[in-house]
């Protein structure tokens, strides 16, 4: 599958520890990989209807968030189709103003769901008052981002050497 136009998305509460996790691995990836002519990394924050626009925009959506597992601290999971629907629509207990699930059925009612989805969950520890993600979780961003790089791959999008330094 090629895919032209990627809107990496992280979601979450910076202000409550792995909550925030999302946008702190998207701002790690941009840090980390520069800008990229055919990808668009955005922080959203706690969601809201504003996203449905830059979303529409893309023919690829990767969506970063915390997520109940049920599994180890930091671990990873990538969901995508319709067990990434079952996920998120079994999953109502978000923190957000507008769920995952009430985004991307509004992109989907409008006909401007992008052609790829997926979903990369990671397992929180710690939801308390912090601005920083948790041991556990700082680790399993790493693996996420892995994932990440392969699902880009995968739509033809190649990946410069990383930036990072030590």
């Amino acid at each position: 599958m090629s895919i032209d136009s990627v809107l990496i998305l992280g979601v979450g509460n910076t202000l409550l520890s792995d909550e925030g996790l999302g946008v702190h691995l998207v701002n790690k990836m941009q840090s980390l990989y520069g800008e990229h002519e055919s990808i668009e990394y955005l922080d959203g924050g706690t969601l809201s209807f504003t996203l449905a626009e830059p979303i529409a925009r893309a023919d690829g959506l990767i969506i970063v968030d915390a997520a109940r597992l049920h599994s180890p601290p930091g671990s990873v999971k990538v969901f995508q189709g319709e067990a990434m629907h079952r996920y998120l629509s079994g999953n109502r207990q978000s923190v957000h103003e507008v769920s995952l699930i009430d985004l991307l059925d509004i992109a989907m009612l409008t006909e401007s769901l992008p052609q790829a989805v997926f979903l990369v969950g990671i397992e929180p520890y710690s939801l308390e008052w912090g601005e920083q993600p948790s041991e556990p979780v700082a680790a399993g961003m790493h693996q996420a981002i892995g994932e990440i790089i392969k699902i880009l791959r995968d739509w033809g999008i190649q990946m410069p050497e990383s930036r990072a330094v030590g």
